[in-house]
Formats: C-alpha cells, sequence, structure tokens
C-alpha cells in the first residue's frame, strides 16, 4: 500500500487551480447548500404535469413517520374499487389496521425462524442479519397479499390512526429489543438442554407483543358497519367482518397479482423467477415471489395495465434524483458531473451490486404520457400527504424509471403465454440481505 505524500498533495493542489468551475463553486459554496447548485432549469419544459394516458384516482393518502408505504400504496390500490362501485370522492381503508397484523404476523414469524438459529454459531451470518434487521415497518406485495386474505380491510372510521401508528420508530426499537430478548432466552434453553420449556417462552413472547400492540395501535375490530354517503344519500351495511368486507365488496382479487421485477445482475438471469429467504411474515401465507424480466418487458406489462384503466403497484429507489419539494424524479434534472468536474455514472447492475441502489418505497402508478409511442413520463400516486408536488402526486422521467423502478404488480391476464410459464418455476431462493429484499427493511 502506498501513503499519501506531500509531494502528491502539491500536484493536486496544483490541479485544482486549473480548473475554474471548482474554484468559482467553492465560492458560492461559503454561503450556500451544495445540494441547491445542480438543478437545469431547461428540464422543467420537459418535466410537465400532463399526461396523454391517466387514470382517474382518489386524494393521496399520508404515511407520516411510518415506514408503511407498501401497505399505503396497496391498499390505495384496493380503496379505487370500493370508490368506484359506490361512487365515492374520498375514501381511505384502514393503514392501522393492517399494519397492526403485519407487525403482529411479523412478530411471529421471528420468533418461529428463531428455531433454525438454537445452535448455530453466535456469529453465523444469517443468524446476524435476522437479529440486526429484527421487524421494521417494510414489507413486500406477496406480505400485503398474505394480510389481506387473511385479515381482509375495514375502512380507516374502524380503527383509526394512532400516533404510535404514524409515528412507530420508538415502537419498533422497544419491539426489537423484545425480539432480541426472545433469541437469547430461546438459544440459552437449547444450550441448557431445556428445549421443551420454548413454546412456553414463545407463548409468553405473544401474549406480551400483542398487549404492547393492542396498546399502541388499538383493537383492530372483528365486525363493523359501513357508513357512507352517495350523491348526498346516507348509507349503511351492518355488521360486516374485515374479512367479508374483502371479498364481498372489494373482491378476492388479489390472488392473480404477479410480481415482476428488472434485477440486470449476473446472479439473476431473466425469464427466471426468485425468493428471498427469511423474509416474511404471515407463516403459512403466499411466498414471496419475483419474476426477472428486462425492462422493456417489465415497461410493456406496465403500459398494458395502465391502458386498460388499472393503477400499478411498483417499487422503486426515490433517493436518487429526486426534488420532493416539486415532486419530481429525474436523472437528468441536476448537473452534477458538469459543475463538479467528476462522473458519477454507475450501471444499474453496479449499483445493486455495490450497494448503491436498491427498492426503498412502494407508490401507484396512474398515469403515462406516450409520444410517438413511447412512454416520456409517468405520474405517480405517493403516501407523503398532499403539501409536495402536485398535492401529492409526483412525476417520473422515463430514463429514471428505466433506472430505478425494480419492481411491478401486474395481473396474470397481461402476461403472454411464455411469461406465465416462467412464472410457475420454481423460485431460486436468494440471500436475505439480497437487494431484491430491500423494501422489507
Amino acid at each position: 500500500m502506498k501513503s499519501i505524500t506531500k509531494k502528491d498533495i502539491e500536484k493536486l493542489s496544483s490541479n485544482f487551480e486549473k480548473k475554474p468551475v471548482q474554484k468559482a463553486l467553492s465560492r458560492v459554496l461559503v454561503k450556500n447548500e451544495l445540494s441547491t447548485l445542480f438543478d437545469k432549469q431547461e428540464q422543467a419544459l420537459i418535466n410537465q404535469f400532463k399526461f396523454s394516458n391517466e387514470i382517474k384516482t382518489l386524494p393521496v393518502t399520508n404515511q407520516k413517520k411510518s415506514g408503511r408505504c407498501w401497505i399505503f400504496a396497496g391498499l390505495n390500490v384496493l380503496r379505487e374499487l370500493i370508490a368506484k362501485k359506490y361512487n365515492l370522492k374520498t375514501f381511505e381503508l384502514s393503514q392501522n389496521y393492517t399494519a397492526f397484523w403485519d407487525k403482529f404476523e411479523k412478530i411471529n414469524y421471528f420468533i418461529e425462524i428463531m428455531d433454525d438459529f438454537l445452535e448455530v454459531d453466535q456469529d453465523d451470518r444469517t443468524l446476524q442479519h435476522v437479529l440486526k434487521t429484527g421487524i421494521q415497518d417494510g414489507g413486500q406485495w406477496d406480505m400485503f397479499v398474505s394480510l389481506i386474505e387473511k385479515y381482509g380491510v375495514v375502512p380507516q372510521e374502524a380503527m383509526i390512526e394512532t400516533s404510535s401508528s404514524s409515528g412507530t420508530h420508538f415502537m419498533n426499537q422497544l419491539i426489537n429489543v423484545k425480539l432480541r430478548q426472545y433469541a437469547a432466552n430461546a438459544r440459552s434453553l437449547k444450550a441448557e438442554g431445556k428445549e421443551k420449556d420454548i413454546p412456553h417462552l414463545k407463548q409468553k413472547a405473544l401474549d406480551e407483543f400483542y398487549t404492547l400492540l393492542v396498546t399502541n395501535f388499538g383493537t383492530p375490530p372483528k365486525r363493523f358497519d359501513f357508513e357512507y354517503v352517495t350523491d348526498d344519500t346516507y348509507n349503511v351495511i351492518k355488521d360486516l367482518t374485515p374479512e367479508a368486507f374483502y371479498k364481498d365488496h372489494v373482491g378476492d382479487i388479489l390472488k392473480d397479482y404477479v410480481s415482476i421485477i428488472h434485477a440486470p445482475t449476473k446472479d439473476k438471469p431473466y425469464m427466471k423467477t426468485y425468493t428471498v429467504s427469511y423474509l416474511g411474515n404471515v407463516i403459512g401465507g403466499r411466498d414471496i415471489k419475483y419474476l426477472n424480466l428486462e425492462m422493456k418487458d417489465l415497461k410493456a406489462l406496465v403500459l398494458k395495465q395502465m391502458l386498460n384503466q388499472e393503477v400499478v403497484w411498483f417499487g422503486s429507489d426515490v433517493a436518487r434524483f429526486g426534488d420532493r419539494k416539486i415532486g419530481i424524479w429525474d436523472d437528468h434534472q441536476f448537473d452534477y458531473e458538469e459543475m463538479l468536474g467528476m462522473s458519477f455514472e454507475m450501471s444499474k447492475e453496479d449499483q445493486l451490486d455495490y450497494s448503491q441502489s436498491a427498492m426503498n418505497h412502494a407508490m401507484v402508478l396512474t398515469a403515462v404520457h406516450i409520444d410517438n409511442q413511447e412512454p416520456k413520463r409517468w405520474k405517480i400516486q405517493n403516501s407523503w400527504g398532499d403539501d409536495n408536488g402536485k398535492k401529492g402526486y409526483y412525476l417520473a422521467s422515463d430514463s429514471w424509471f428505466d433506472q430505478y423502478v425494480y419492481q411491478a404488480v401486474i395481473h396474470e391476464k397481461y402476461l403472454n403465454e411464455e411469461q406465465l410459464k416462467a412464472w410457475k418455476q420454481e423460485p431460486k431462493v436468494l440471500k436475505p440481505w439480497d437487494p431484491m429484499g430491500s423494501l422489507a427493511k
């Protein structure tokens, strides 16, 4: 290895003096933040909130200080069906209700999979990954399906938000302390030859966790009345269960959707299916499964569904090239390279392989602008409230879509015969830390 010498530093300093743009930028940065200096004015003409094909949707929702985007996006898809059926101008399903059961199922999932790690070395990488991750707010499409198929849905009024459901950080900390406590106690019992006491430990833990969740989220309703107003006329459907409300008033449709991804890495050939080990919530529920497609094929399926007036749940990396205030994601709207005199370009493959990018947010596609038979920009229903963007709706350029969209959920009727055949393959099992599982972290 070579250390840096004074001669090296002198050469670097001399090189800097020959870079007028960077010298000028250093003056500007005395009283300005670096992140505010790269906007390209000319992109505003390209990124107009106008779309040739738009699906009429309800006002945006707000996940507040929680990581429940995948639940909000999933329920936003379902609520459109109810709103259309009953001609509702505003309507939300209870995100708190679904999040409650997600938390409880994830706790049970953690407790049960810990049986696989009762005798492994303490520094086993998978054990340490499970312990470090604990349970979080995040999730995947198939996890959403498992929750809805088991517990149904309820209108938001049937289980309203609480401070803890809207701001989950501290509660998650407490849950993860208790889960790690359980792991330590279970492993100790195994080491002492007292594994017969582990079932009792599990039951005690579940009782404590259920109490904690009810204390923070409230009690999930077993029955409720669905009250709504259409054309100034009050209506009520009495004595519904959450399961009946889903099946009778939404429709038992989620089993017909396929999760497709674009992961252009060497370990994931296209037209193959994948799952992620130790990723899930409902034991006995739907397995996590993806079909990996080339971007052109993923995008073609998204367009088929949208042009048939059906919104699309999707997962992407929203930490890249975004302006939250105006509500735009566009990898061409910032001029980093000219201003800083260096390249930041990485392929999508390299970004995945070298931990530069991964899925971190789920939203809903509601419109697309097509010019010369090619998509140019996309409209997105977010769940960050209506203070930013266009009343909470966002825009993504098509180039950003190519680079930072990783997943979309498509009804199986839009897949061709070859894709359906590929979907039926047994999935390859990926490591728990694979980036395709990152949305659930």
